[in-house]
């Protein structure tokens, strides 16, 4: 660990090693962005793009730049970044690499509010706000079932799991109920899509965001790596255990919530950017920071692949997560298996 002092006796510790993962990582979510920003149908080089994002440009390099590719990389990098938070922020809570919102049900609460949406027949917007709604609700029945003088990790898994059952089984009885249309729609937004994503997408993310990772990061995170010694030791240390996981579960479904509004329940980012940051990083606690940054570089990396893998054909990015999530998570089991913890 490293301290800095200031003359004004203000200090900073930080860890070399993290803070390089950290740097790195959003060094290459830049790069990623440049080359997304630049690649397509109207190929464009990187000092082409970045005279274009600081103004220049003609007419045509504004409009494809700007309207049409830009809205799309922002929402990735947002969507990347706020659900590797909130994956990091659930893992050290619950202490357990397991502990992802797509496991704990709260991505499955966010797809029934979107879901009884398109069986109504609402509109985009609606969808939206129905999934934050649903993301939130399923937040305080998991929180409210969980409740026995107070939240604990494992209780909570259980409880997360058991609600993820019952809320997939009613997301597949919903898909029966929607028209044929309605329904094709439903299943490209449970699997996870950047098309056509614009600023009324990524605005609100951005608010949240904006407001929740100030708090999370700088407001919680020496308590939550507290916290991950169990809760006697950190109610010893001073930390209000109760609380602090109260306002944290509520930031997590918070930027869950919102970002499947914005692309749907992209799977795996939540679960591998922590487990991918801790790694590099090597560093004990929640590793908030490059979490965000590898969340925010994976996203992109993977909707890049999906758009240009297959030339004339775009997958929506959730297949690209999955399929990069999926390995992980069986190279991960195989690495345990072979180091003797399974």
């Amino acid at each position: 660990m490293t301290v800095l002092r200031t003359p004004g006796g203000l200090s900073l510790r930080f860890r070399p090693r993290a803070l390089a993962v950290g740097v790195g990582a959003a060094l290459l979510a830049a790069g990623l962005s440049l080359v997304a920003l630049g690649s397509g149908d109207y190929p464009m080089g990187p000092a082409d793009v970045l005279r274009t994002l600081s103004g220049g440009g003609t007419p045509a390099e504004q409009f494809i730049v700007h309207e049409l590719r830009l809205p799309r990389l922002v929402t990735a990098l947002l969507v990347g970044a706020a659900l590797s938070l909130a994956g990091a922020v659930f893992q050290s809570l619950v202490r357990n690499p397991l502990g992802s919102p797509d496991i704990l049900g709260f991505t499955q609460g966010a797809s029934t509010g979107a879901l009884v949406v398109v069986v109504l027949g609402g509109s985009s917007l609606a969808l939206a706000g129905a999934a934050v709604a649903g993301g939130l609700g399923t937040g305080v029945v998991i929180y409210a079932l969980a409740w026995r003088r107070g939240v604990h990790g494992y209780r909570l898994i259980l409880v997360g799991i058991g609600v993820a059952a019952i809320l997939t089984g009613v997301n597949g009885y919903l898909l029966t109920r929607a028209p044929l249309m309605d329904a094709a729609r439903a299943v490209l937004w449970l699997t996870g899509s950047l098309d056509g994503r614009g600023w009324a997408n990524a605005g609100p993310l951005l608010a949240v965001l904006a407001v929740l990772a100030p708090v999370v990061l700088v407001g919680c995170a020496p308590a939550l790596r507290m916290m991950e010694l169990g809760d006697d030791t950190a109610s010893a240390l001073g930390v209000p255990v109760r609380q602090l996981r109260l306002v944290l579960l509520a930031a997590a479904v918070l930027l869950v919530s919102f970002a499947a509004a914005a692309a749907g329940p992209v799977s795996f980012v939540a679960l591998v950017a922590p487990h991918v940051a801790k790694r590099l990083t090597r560093a004990p606690g929640p590793n908030l920071l490059p979490s965000m940054a590898v969340g925010a570089a994976l996203l992109v990396g993977a909707d890049l692949l999906a758009q240009r893998a297959f030339p004339g054909h775009q997958l929506p990015v959730g297949v690209v997560t999955g399929v990069i999530g999926g390995g992980y998570l069986v190279w991960l089991l195989a690495l345990e298996r072979r180091a003797g913890r399974l």
